[in-house]
């Protein structure tokens, strides 16, 4: 076949355009870039984070309580102990979030400056909670350990995606991998929207398989001093029932930091 120098340049003219139009390769994720990451879905990258915004712990004031139940908590699941995943949750301006990140800088500020050796804090913003399995599968190859991070965590009316979020927290087949656990903040102490339980008990058959349904294994922790310590394998759940140990004290004193 007879080369045709007209064709060929035309040939690698076109293929230099479709070249130009095909999506970027996805970035390689090091776990060792950063102490924080923020997951982007869109192109399934952690993005490393320089320096998080937080204050220091012991500026956190009238959360004694929450505060030393997060602490303990994070401090057991980084020497590679059993440890609860947990929502905070309380009115806005209550310091939960803030409360997360100080947690995680004072269990690494205790650690050794090896990456492998320090936690990870990953936020994966609500609107990506359906690629959670995505990012866990990832993090599944990792050894670091890492806390998943989600602030403002609530499910609305027509909201189907907390069932992304039931899946990995109550059991699919793989379950949430050994190296990883979920903090999560809400302005509601029911994440999920009264509308969504009525619905669903109206169709169920039986009303409380639909709660059952949308119930959360969470340990949940109040931003507020004198709230009862909950044992491991406590749930949170939007029944009401099931939430009655999760009132807080007559002495709480609210914190508004």
């Amino acid at each position: 076949m007879t080369e045709n120098p007209a064709l060929l340049d035309y040939l690698a003219r076109i293929a230099d355009a479709l070249e130009r139009l095909a999506p970027p390769a996805n970035p390689a994720i090091d776990l060792a870039a950063a102490d924080a990451f923020v997951w982007h879905a869109d192109r399934s990258w952690l993005e490393p984070v320089p320096s998080v915004a937080r204050v220091e712990i012991t500026l956190l004031q009238g959360i004694e309580q929450s505060k030393d139940l997060l602490v303990a908590n994070t401090e057991r699941f980084a020497r590679g102990l059993p440890a609860n995943n947990a929502l905070l949750w309380g009115v806005r301006g209550m310091g939960k979030s803030s409360l997360v990140k100080a947690v995680h800088a004072a269990i690494n500020a205790a650690a050794p400056a090896d990456p492998a050796q320090r936690l990870a804090l990953i936020e994966i913003h609500r609107e990506d909670i359906p690629s959670l399995p995505v990012l866990l599968s990832v993090l599944r190859t990792q050894t670091r350990r890492c806390l998943l991070f989600c602030d403002d965590l609530s499910f609305d009316a027509g909201d189907s995606t907390y069932k992304s979020l039931k899946a990995i927290l109550d059991g699919g087949i793989e379950g949430r991998p050994e190296n990883v656990l979920l903090y999560a903040t809400s302005n509601r102490r029911h994440i999920l929207s009264r509308e969504m339980i009525e619905n669903e008990r109206s169709t169920a058959i039986h009303a409380g398989e639909a709660v059952e349904e949308k119930s959360f294994a969470f340990g949940s922790i109040r931003s507020v001093a004198g709230v009862p310590r909950l044992r491991p394998g406590d749930v949170l759940s939007d029944d009401r029932r099931l939430c009655g140990a999760l009132r807080p004290a007559p002495s709480a004193r609210t914190f508004t930091g």
